[in-house]
């Protein structure tokens, strides 16, 4: 299927999508919004697929916040609405049993910011820029920006981003823990697939399982957080990837993961 506003593809068990409206820098619109749930549902549906990787068309930027040229003409019940798909589009991102990587290769403001936020981790290139601008415009974040970004930095750098509206470096973003690793241009997309790759080649019960537990157990105490976590660790144990897995190990060779989620 062919879409107006990113670009879908597969290399093997990795999939991409990028962003494409390079003449808007990427913003995201009502279009963009649909058209990305397709993108999830085929994934959804596609057990060959291991790894997802978001990044943005051209070299400008990863997404540079929502398209204000469409929301400046909605009522409040529209915005309200624009918003709830935002957070809905997010949340089933975040909730995809496979890991998802934000490649982010230049401007991720606002929504940007909350895409990537709503990933497992992000890459940054060294001339992407974070921030969440929208205070600049007398509003604030709407998918997501003022929750995902405190849990990930802690509140008081969540604040102040959020509260002054300053756009930082990948490298400032990665000494707050925003972002996981910061690459030069021209080797973000080469270490991205290279983790994607590696991601690829373990198991999909045990990846699902890693996920959900730090997910689901963030924001649980300690104790409930380790029982979900020896709950899974059982699971996993007794699944045909950990029956593999033990098995290889033994034999001094690969294993080789085929295990599903059902």
């Amino acid at each position: 299927m062919s879409y107006n506003t990113i670009v879908f593809e597969k290399e093997d068990e990795i999939a991409i999508i990028r962003f494409n409206r390079p003449k808007a820098l990427n913003a995201i619109n009502p279009e963009m919004l649909k058209e990305l749930n397709s993108v999830i549902d085929e994934i959804e549906k596609d057990s060959g697929i291991r790894v997802l990787i978001l990044t943005g068309a051209g070299e400008k930027a990863f997404v540079a916040g929502a398209d204000i040229s469409h929301m400046v003409n909605l009522r409040p019940l529209q915005l309200r609405r624009f918003s709830i798909e935002g957070h809905n589009l997010l949340h089933r991102l975040e909730s995809l049993p496979i890991p998802v990587i934000a490649a982010v290769n230049g401007y991720a403001l606002g929504g940007g910011t909350e895409i990537s936020l709503a990933c497992d981790f992000i890459y940054a290139s060294e001339n992407a820029r974070f921030g969440q601008p929208e205070i600049n415009l007398g509003i604030i974040p709407g998918f997501g920006g003022t929750q995902r970004l405190s849990r990930l930095v802690g509140k008081a750098m969540a604040k102040e981003l959020c509260m002054t509206g300053v756009m930082i470096s990948a490298q400032e973003a990665k000494e707050i823990g925003l972002v996981n690793k910061v690459f030069p241009a021209e080797k973000l997309w080469e270490e991205t697939m290279k983790t994607a790759k590696l991601l690829a080649s373990k198991g999909r019960v045990s990846l699902r399982a890693v996920k959900e537990c730090i997910n689901r157990g963030y924001d649980l105490d300690l104790r409930n957080g380790c029982h979900l976590e020896t709950d899974a660790f059982a699971l996993c144990m007794v699944s045909p990837d950990g029956e593999e897995g033990m098995k290889a190990f033994l034999e001094k060779r690969r294993p080789n993961f085929q295990g599903e989620f059902e």
